[in-house]
């Protein structure tokens, strides 16, 4: 028990009382070793190990006392002679603190990784408390390593301090110039440093793995037994022994795709496949029979790494798990060779005896194949876009190179040059449109139309050409299948629009009347009738106007005119009911000009003029057929046709000087013949005789008309006579 001295006495025996609690009385030991070095230790708790309550000694105190020589307890202290001095570069020569560490370095040209790690040493001299960071060099590694801080004292921070020894421990951040050192571990001579000098090294950290180091590293070998198989006995015994397969393979998927025939060729010898077209006379292909050289097909390739390169199409035996074998190649099923399905119909003879004795469980029965027409496919056309004429467009559709559109030869050479002119005028909301009139062509050989505004003076407008020549559709029609029109739609009264105008066919020239008249069964009757209405109401206008002259003539004749005339100036009024078209073959011998020739026994007629005489032709349009008057006509009439004076009449002598006067063309004079001429008959009442000498129209003899006197002699035998 130990004994403790009562506060106030002296430390005598007796004085010190024992404290029953303490049964420990060793003494903590103040010296350690630790990795074979002793270590001195400063002792915390005293004996029964209670806690000193005793300051700890400074620095100067140990240095003080570690001076001073023990002397006897009761004679003077003596100061210990000083011990020899060191320096630090002796002391401390070749004694380097060495840490572990690495440092982050971003990438920014690669997509495959953000940063690199790098490793690094950190060498710490305490010789002169300088530092030095070297990188390890790795072989191929395409980057500048080695040393990167030489030694030197590196800056801690702005204030002039450097990193010392006391401030590097492990699992902590250094910064040196701008760039981050991460130590990660040190080794044992540092760890012990650390350690005698009174500081706990931190736990070590792992360096983290770099994707980009990892990548390139080489895979693990692996070591695989050699098979034992013989390819010199299988060459030996399998030379010049094929198996042939017979297989198709059908493209008729694609646009222009068909079924194509192949024989599969497998050599026994090394294993290798060829694949051979099968052609036919005139199919249409290139004489280009191998579509695959022999060469041994891979089955399945072993699961490569990501960074293998791709581009090469050569294999090695490493890279292939499995190749094509007998085994694959079976009747009846298809097989995938280089992304085409080829399907196995039938085999030769060899081959079965083959699958026979060697391959069991496998069936080749051969398939029966038929060639199926290629299936047509519904060509469309996109709906047209409004750009162009839709025969243009038509053919970017049809062929890759467009092409000009067809146009019909026959029709442009047999119709070339034929232009039927019609006379239109414009429905418009405006008035002062309504006296516009246009020319509106159309032209047989194309289709096309194109109109033109004769120009009018002090009209406000220039007229000249209103629109080129272009195919019209007809309004309501298909976009896509538009009509157009043509010259069995242009009818006299029927309205054309062209781009939002409308235009109403008013009349036509002489052209298209005869025109009409020799294609009549190209056009619908409305059209035809259209016209001939037309052409009525042009003749009778036109005879009307010529009634009108040759009366005015006859009233201006009257003064100078002899007995005879002034029969005729009795009943000229002729009324309307009366009046007719001409007959177009009586009228053609009874002009010669625009005087009356009283000595001219056949007188042409000339080619009418602007739009008020009849068609020279005569045919299904609007021209009447020429009326014989005969006397027989007159058996049941009061009245009979007048005759001609011949040329043994008293009158004729009489009135040979006589002056005439002059008709225009558009009059109509009828034709004076040698004896009775009959001439046209106006509505079976009233007809026009001209004399020879006298250029009157004489209306027959109507009911209270006196009639006119008759010559007695015959007409001549040589010339034609009708009897009156």
């Amino acid at each position: 028990m130990s004994c403790y001295p009562v506060r106030g006495l002296p430390l005598l025996p007796g004085n010190a009382v024992r404290d029953p609690t303490q049964w420990k009385f060793h003494r903590s030991q103040t010296f350690t070793y630790r990795n074979g070095i002793a270590l001195p230790l400063v002792p915390k708790v005293g004996i029964g190990g209670k806690p000193i309550p005793v300051n700890k000694l400074s620095q100067l105190d140990e240095d003080e006392l570690a001076n001073k020589k023990p002397t006897l307890t009761y004679g003077q202290s003596r100061t210990a002679p000083l011990s020899d001095f060191i320096p630090v570069h002796v002391a401390f020569d070749k004694q380097v603190l060495s840490f572990d560490g690495y440092f982050k370095e971003t990438v920014r040209e690669s997509a495959d990784e953000h940063f690199r790690v790098r490793r690094i040493v950190l060498y710490y001299y305490l010789e002169d408390d300088s530092i030095a960071i070297y990188e390890p060099r790795v072989d191929n590694s395409g980057l500048p390593q080695g040393k990167l801080i030489s030694r030197q004292r590196l800056p801690k921070d702005d204030q002039g301090r450097t990193w010392h020894w006391k401030d590097l421990n492990v699992a902590m951040d250094l910064v040196a110039y701008g760039r981050r050192y991460r130590l990660t571990g040190c080794d044992k001579f540092t760890c012990d440093f650390m350690v005698s000098h009174g500081m706990v090294p931190n736990c070590s950290e792992m360096i983290p793995t770099d994707s980009y180091t990892e990548n390139r590293k080489p895979p693990p070998r692996q070591f695989v037994t050699p098979s034992d198989f013989d390819k010199l006995k299988q060459f030996l015994t399998y030379d010049r022994k094929v198996l042939r397969y017979f297989a198709y393979w059908d493209d008729g998927e694609n646009t222009s795709g068909e079924c194509h025939h192949y024989v599969i060729h497998y050599f026994l010898a090394d294993g290798t496949v060829e694949i051979r077209e099968v052609y036919e006379n005139n199919d249409g292909r290139e004489p280009f029979p191998m579509l695959l050289g022999r060469k041994r097909l891979p089955k399945t390739l072993r699961q490569s790494h990501g960074s293998f390169p791709s581009i090469s199409m050569e294999l090695t035996e490493e890279e292939v798990k499995e190749w094509f074998g007998p085994r694959d190649f079976v009747v009846g099923q298809p097989v995938t060779i280089l992304g085409r399905q080829f399907f196995i119909y039938d085999c030769d003879e060899f081959t079965r005896e083959y699958y026979q004795q060697n391959v069991h469980g496998v069936d080749l029965r051969p398939v029966h194949v038929t060639r199926q027409p290629p299936t047509s496919e519904d060509k469309w056309i996109p709906p047209y876009n409004g750009f162009g004429s839709l025969e243009d467009s038509v053919q970017n559709c049809l062929s890759l190179i467009p092409k000009v559109p067809k146009k019909d030869l026959i029709k442009l050479l047999e119709k070339d040059k034929i232009v039927l002119r019609y006379e239109a005028g414009m429905e418009s909301r405006y008035p002062e449109d309504n006296a516009r009139r246009f020319i509106l062509s159309f032209h047989v050989a194309t289709d096309t139309i194109s109109i033109f505004e004769p120009p009018l003076r002090n009209s406000g407008r220039t007229g000249g050409k209103i629109l080129s020549k272009i195919r019209i559709p007809k309004p309501g029609s298909n976009v896509e299948k538009p009509e157009f029109y043509t010259a069995r739609d242009l009818a006299i009264s029927s309205v054309v629009e062209v781009i939002g105008h409308r235009f109403i066919i008013t009349d036509a020239d002489e052209f298209v009347y005869k025109y009409l008249e020799e294609h009549a069964a190209e056009f619908p009757s409305e059209t035809l009738e259209s016209f001939r209405q037309k052409a009525q109401e042009r003749v009778g206008r036109a005879a009307l106007q010529a009634m009108e002259q040759k009366a005015g003539s006859a009233m201006m004749n009257n003064s100078e005119s002899t007995p005879a005339t002034a029969v005729v100036d009795e009943c000229s009024p002729v009324p309307p009911e009366c009046r007719q078209l001409p007959d177009t073959t009586t009228l053609r011998n009874g002009f010669q000009g625009d005087v009356c020739d009283p000595q001219q026994r056949d007188i042409p007629v000339p080619n009418y003029q602007g739009e008020i005489g009849a068609p020279l032709d005569t045919g299904n349009i609007g021209v009447p057929q020429p009326i014989n008057v005969s006397a027989s006509k007159y058996q049941d009439k009061t009245e009979r046709p007048l005759c001609s004076p011949q040329q043994g009449d008293p009158h004729l002598s009489q009135n040979q000087n006589s002056t005439h006067t002059p008709l225009k063309q558009s009059i109509a004079c009828s034709p004076t013949l040698q004896g009775c001429t009959p001439t046209t008959q106006y509505q079976g009442e009233i007809c026009t005789h001209a004399t020879e000498n006298h250029n009157v129209s004489c209306p027959p003899q109507a009911q209270g008309c006196p009639p006119t006197h008759t010559p007695p002699q015959k007409p001549p035998a040589d010339t034609q006579t009708n009897s009156c």
